[in-house]
């Protein structure tokens, strides 16, 4: 009895530590896998930030998230100067998106004077 029990723990604890390599080895190669410099992860954090903050505004432009997607892929390739340049640009229609929605708020233009 005693040894079945050992058995049962022995093969539970050597399961448990190849599950456990196998998701660490998985969650760094992923890691591993991008080729983005921190500025480029900076850059792309900061215009997802500043489109989430448009959005919640619901008055994003037409091609702002496009150029937030493209910066990511660029990123993920390697070509850090072009994400970095597609994030601030991302970032700015954003802040510009923003701006314009607390313009038209604080100075309407219906038809109410008519």
């Amino acid at each position: 009895m005693k040894r079945s029990s050992a058995i049962r723990l022995i093969s539970t604890t050597v399961l448990l530590l190849l599950a456990g390599c196998s998701y660490f080895h998985t969650r760094t190669s992923e890691s591993a896998s991008t080729k983005a410099s921190p500025d480029a992860i900076a850059a792309i954090a900061g215009a997802n930030a500043a489109i989430r903050n448009a959005k919640a505004n619901d008055w994003i432009w037409i091609n702002t998230e496009k150029f937030a997607k493209e910066a990511q892929a660029a990123a993920d390739k390697g070509d850090n100067a072009v994400a970095i340049k597609l994030a601030d640009k991302a970032k700015a229609e954003a802040e510009n998106a923003i701006a314009q929605y607390n313009y038209e708020k604080a100075h309407p233009r219906g038809m109410n004077g008519i």
